[in-house]
């Protein structure tokens, strides 16, 4: 039996030990800290360099569009979790296909080296480092899940004068909680998701709150028409045909609804590019926060004094506390051997974001270092599904000159579609990736096949949510339950809404019925005169 090493017991390692008892594979999973979910797991202070969650973070995207693909997250669990729902879930995982077992805590992995052997044998030197003894182990094995994700160094930009200014300076890395931040004039560098739930939850408690950000940023909320899950509404393969086919239709059909919600030009958010050509930012509360004066808006940072802060626009904030850095990530893989992979300014070559393309031997993934527009578990888990099929045998990859040409494809296709930037060097679209995926592992739906054998079902595959229950309906890893889960996915959704009775009353109904009275006696008077 192989022997797979797994390092990392986050969102991606769990469901990669899955993954390989699935497959017959024996995993043995390293993680240097003492418990599971990665970042999802809330602690107090940083740990190791390892990134955390806010303790107020809730979680961007729907229940039904981030679970694994067998395991439906308990219907009770709030449509849009909190940290700690997202914890539990993942430990419910791990009890429910018994993984704990299989993973080493405590252990810090130092290096990953191909064996002396490694062009015949593709096996993998691993050296690991006990926290609890110091005991340094030396191991081999003949395949890799690399599960570390794409947090891994805090990005700190140089700006002029911060070095000499005198406030408290943090990187949202460290950040925890409001406190420290009472009655302060906080700047906060940067737009994206960590920088707007700082921004919301320090504009109740601070003085002042400012946030600087250099080319804006379009705002998506959670929840859109009828109460729903944006993320259910938006990503179906219907309206994923419809933006392939006409992509600067669906970029301006975006705009528009985004800017209905609120004028973002009003707010000085506005930026140059479209909704579609970065990274979402999501938060629901952020244009109310500006609009009530807790968080002004501001130009990017031109220079600090020891006391304040100046912006290109040639404002200036003379009586400034705290700065804020939410400017993301480095990602990286120190303990990989630079001869396998090397990241530079965020950039990395992978096929399908997963496999170093010039090893003779494909033993060796990495897992997760992508940033989709959706959920990253069912695309970790889908790359955790291929890989070990690859490691197994049953999966050829194409040849190098296949694997560059894609590389290349996607690469080229990003930077058509994407501002430049170094947060825009791993982006995925959900369903495109996960199909890609399940081509090569043999899951993805044959939608054509699909309307003749079970055309409710199609459907609901087509113009629904494109949920990851979808990937388990054929192929390898077929699970029984899947049918059902998609039929009663919105089931699950409005299951924690229903608190209390309410009036069963139709107002869209009456609302309409009145409209159309209404046009009536208008057209009546009008002809009777």
């Amino acid at each position: 039996m192989k022997r797979i090493a797994i390092i990392g017991a986050g969102a991606s390692g769990l469901t990669g030990i899955k993954c390989c008892l699935e497959e017959g594979l024996e995993p043995v999973c390293f993680e240097r800290g003492d418990y599971i979910g990665g970042l999802w797991h809330y602690t107090g202070e940083s740990q190791d360099n390892q990134a955390c969650v806010m303790k107020s973070t809730v979680i961007n995207t729907s229940k039904e569009m981030m679970c694994y693909s067998d395991f439906p997250i308990p219907e009770e669990y709030p449509i849009y979790m909190h940290n700690t729902c997202v914890d539990q879930y993942f430990r419910q995982y791990a009890d429910k296909f018994q993984l704990k077992k299989y993973i080493n805590f405590n252990t810090e992995v130092l290096s990953v080296t191909p064996t002396s052997d490694h062009e015949e044998t593709g096996e993998w030197e691993i050296k690991t480092k006990s926290k609890t003894s110091d005991e340094k182990e030396t191991h081999v094995f003949q395949g890799v899940l690399v599960c570390t994700g794409h947090h891994a160094e805090k990005n700190v930009p140089e700006f002029p004068g911060l070095d000499k200014f005198k406030g408290k300076v943090t990187h949202t890395h460290e950040y925890k909680d409001f406190h420290g931040y009472e009655d302060k004039n906080v700047l906060i560098i940067g737009i994206g998701n960590s920088g707007g739930d700082v921004a919301t939850e320090l504009s109740r408690i601070s003085s002042k709150v400012y946030m600087s950000t250099r080319s804006g940023s379009w705002l998506f909320n959670r929840i859109s028409t009828n109460g729903n899950p944006v993320d259910m509404t938006n990503t179906t393969r219907f309206y994923q045909g419809i933006f392939d086919m006409f992509p600067a239709f669906g970029e301006a059909t975006m705009a528009l609804q985004l800017s209905n919600r609120f004028d973002h030009k009003k707010y000085c958010l506005q930026p140059k590019h479209g909704p579609l050509s970065a990274h979402p930012t999501v938060n629901d509360e952020l244009p109310n926060r500006i609009a009530a004066g807790g968080v002004i808006i501001k130009a990017d940072v031109a220079k600090f004094t020891e006391t304040g802060v100046e912006f290109v626009d040639g404002t200036t904030v003379n009586d400034l506390d705290c700065v804020v850095l939410a400017t993301g990530y480095i990602f990286g893989f120190p303990f990989i051997d630079k001869s396998v992979l090397e990241v530079k300014d965020n950039r990395v070559n992978l096929y399908k974001w997963m496999f170093p393309p010039d090893r003779t031997k494909h033993t060796l993934a990495i897992i997760g270092c992508v940033q989709p527009f959706g959920a990253i578990m069912p695309l970790s888990e889908l790359q955790c599904r291929l890989a070990t099929r690859v490691f197994k045998g049953i999966t050829r990859l194409p040849e190098r000159s296949e694997l560059w040409r894609d590389i290349r494809e996607k690469q080229d296709a990003m930077a058509n579609r994407y501002k430049k930037s170094q947060r825009h060097t791993i982006q995925v679209d959900f369903i495109q990736f996960m199909d890609d995926l399940a081509k090569l592992v043999g899951c993805k739906p044959d939608l054509k096949q699909l309307l003749l054998k079970d055309p409710i079902l199609d459907i609901r595959c087509i113009f629904g949510p494109c949920t990851p229950y979808q990937f388990r309906l054929t192929g390898p890893g077929r699970w029984t339950g899947a049918r059902q889960a998609i039929m009663t996915q919105w089931d699950r959704t409005y299951k924690p809404l229903q608190t209390r009775p309410c009036d069963a009353r139709s107002y869209k109904f009456i609302a309409t019925v009145y409209l159309l009275i209404a046009l009536a006696v208008v057209i009546f008077l009008y002809f009777a005169v």
